[in-house]
């Protein structure tokens, strides 16, 4: 065996891979390049400074944040992902989807460690057509071989910036996509923000297996909207349901903290760590208990006493006592545990009399959403119904107070030109098929 160290230093780099998929094909100029090539440094110090705030409802935006564990489970082609997206009662400006165990946690996916880019295509695919279910004529998905393509969207993407109607359907584009092993995270924004949104960037965060692999830890997104700064960390945290596990949740939570990353900018002044940011969301499988007797929880599970059930809730019983999360808010919870389920069923695992000598494992709130910093108002905090897998998973709906600057107006209009020339490129490109692994832009953290 190579002494621990080695295997950390090793194993960490190699989980350490901050490359990005998104919507924006190499030989483009994409949003992360708009403010940095308008003008030089200096320039751009001083116009950051001298920018006035405005607020009102452009200062505001409604972002969906949703997390599911799907257990391994590849995502058939018609799965409805509209009723957990809620697209079809009132749209958000940002969707932000993290999921867990994306892959199967055996034993080659945790050490190898490689992404899977063939079913995170495939949830990709789902996305778009849900958000983009108005315009879905354009978008198409073929297998080819063994890979999921997707064809890049026409002119109703970028020709939506042209447009002030509110009734005009505007369409959303991705502009992260990121896995590790069982991790996987992806942001998509309503493609008229698109000039707005810089600095995008992700950092990896392995804690699982020898504190380092990637079957636990997370996978966190930054980036800024005009003047604000976001950060989103999508996690899984140490399993176990006997006393006294809650602890390596809690140091699994604190290494993440400690250890994420981000590249500080081309002015070297962006926020590197989570809590540095104005406004952060940590969504995921945290997998925090009961602490009460498997009898004793079922039962009131059955009498749907939640108030009572989450007096024992080992996350807000952590939450009091400071030992983690300390200045985190959760909203109130007023729907059922999420965790465990027979898959495709909506029995709680180990309640089925009829299956005996299985390893009984008690409901719990192990799916949640959690937010740090001021400007976020949380609006909907509720679960979806699938039974894909033997998790339910999440939603919550923030609005969130973003700082604008005043000339934004002015700044949007010359933004226009460059996005023609997307426009001009993707025409181009219309006839190809492009992988979602490959001919899309990669962006590098310091």
């Amino acid at each position: 065996m190579w002494p621990k160290f080695v295997a950390n230093k090793f194993l960490r780099k190699m989980l350490g891979s901050n490359n990005i998929v998104a919507d924006f094909p190499n030989s483009t100029e994409t949003m992360l390049d708009l403010e940095e090539t308008s003008s030089t440094s200096s320039d751009q110090a001083s116009l950051i400074s001298s920018r006035k705030y405005i607020t009102g409802d452009q200062g505001r935006h409604k972002i969906f944040v949703g997390s599911w564990n799907v257990g391994g489970v590849a995502p058939p082609d018609d799965l409805n992902m509209e009723d957990w997206l809620c697209k079809h009662t009132d749209p958000a400006d940002i969707y932000v989807l993290g999921f867990q165990e994306v892959v199967p946690l055996s034993a080659g996916n945790i050490v190898l460690g490689l992404e899977n880019s063939k079913i995170c295509s495939r949830w990709n695919s789902l996305i778009r057509e849900a958000l983009n279910n108005s315009i879905s004529k354009h978008v198409q998905e073929d297998k080819v071989g063994e890979f999921y393509k997707v064809h890049p969207l026409k002119n109703h993407s970028i020709a939506s910036l042209d447009k002030s109607s509110n009734n005009f359907p505007h369409c959303f584009d991705c502009i992260t996509s990121k896995q590790m092993v069982g991790i996987f995270i992806t942001v998509w924004v309503r493609n008229d923000l698109l000039p707005y949104i810089q600095h995008p960037s992700v950092s990896c965060v392995g804690c699982g297996i020898m504190g380092c692999l990637g079957n636990k830890g997370s996978v966190s997104v930054r980036f800024c909207l005009h003047e604000t700064s976001f950060c989103f960390v999508c996690s899984h945290l140490a399993s176990g349901g006997k006393e006294g596990d809650e602890k390596n949740r809690n140091a699994n939570a604190t290494e993440i903290l400690s250890r994420t990353r981000f590249s500080r900018g081309p002015l070297r002044n962006l926020p590197r760590k989570i809590l540095d940011h104005d406004q952060v969301i940590w969504l995921g499988d945290f997998n925090y208990r009961i602490y009460l007797p498997d009898t004793t929880t079922r039962s009131l599970v059955q009498k749907k006493e939640w108030n009572m059930l989450l007096e024992r809730d080992q996350l807000k019983a952590e939450l009091m006592k400071g030992h983690v999360f300390q200045g985190w808010r959760e909203g109130i919870i007023e729907f059922a545990p999420t965790y465990k389920y027979y898959q495709n069923s909506q029995v709680y695992y180990g309640c089925d009399q009829k299956r005996k000598g299985e390893k009984k494992r008690a409901p719990a709130w192990c799916d949640r959403i959690i937010w740090f910093g001021e400007g976020l108002k949380q609006k909907e905090y509720s679960r979806g119904e699938s039974r894909l897998s033997d998790h339910r998973p999440v939603r919550a709906i923030f609005i969130a107070e973003i700082e604008v600057p005043s000339d934004s107006r002015r700044l949007g209009s010359s933004f226009t030109g460059r996005f023609r020339c997307l426009k001009d490129h993707l025409e181009e490109c219309s006839n190809e098929k492009i992988s979602c692994n490959v001919d899309r832009t990669s962006f590098y953290s310091e």
